[in-house]
């Protein structure tokens, strides 16, 4: 049985998902009033707490079984552009991470999961060998093998 990627009815349906998964990321929370010495403040009190933007977590919220199916449709689909600039919008909050504390994990993510490369891709991947000549040439005097050969 083949896997049925999903059908996007239109380029609003599949931005509207997209939005979707941003919103639903960002959690759920309601204002509480407490009094803190005799002031009343507001309260963030969390009922869902945020997550962070995935690749998985949207090709999943879109309806892909699999990563490689949400990359196949990104390179030939109709609305690719939307899913590129949902791609986007995850790897600009990973980048934001690598200048807020410790960003080993945000490396790691962008390197391995997104496609980052720190070579660069014009220098060849693999060193090669290369065998020189190399001849020496005397000019001058030549060396004294002991002191008793220096002439002052």
């Amino acid at each position: 049985m083949r896997k049925s990627k999903p059908k996007f009815p239109s380029a609003e349906r599949l931005g509207n998902l997209i939005m979707q998964y941003f919103e639903w990321i960002e959690g759920e929370y309601h204002i509480e009033q407490k009094e803190i010495k005799g002031v009343l403040t507001d309260e963030k009190v969390w009922d869902r707490e945020s997550e962070p933007p995935t690749i998985a977590g949207l090709a999943f919220h879109l309806g892909f079984s699999s990563l490689k199916q949400m990359e196949q449709y990104e390179a030939a689909g109709k609305y690719a552009g939307l899913i590129q600039r949902g791609r986007l919008r995850i790897i600009a909050e990973y980048e934001k991470k690598l200048h807020t504390g410790p960003s080993s994990g945000a490396i790691f993510a962008l390197k391995g999961l997104m496609g980052w490369n720190n070579q660069d891709e014009n220098k060849p991947s693999e060193a090669t060998n290369i065998n020189l000549k190399t001849e020496i040439i005397t000019t001058g005097p030549s060396l004294a093998s002991s002191e008793r050969d220096v002439v002052l």
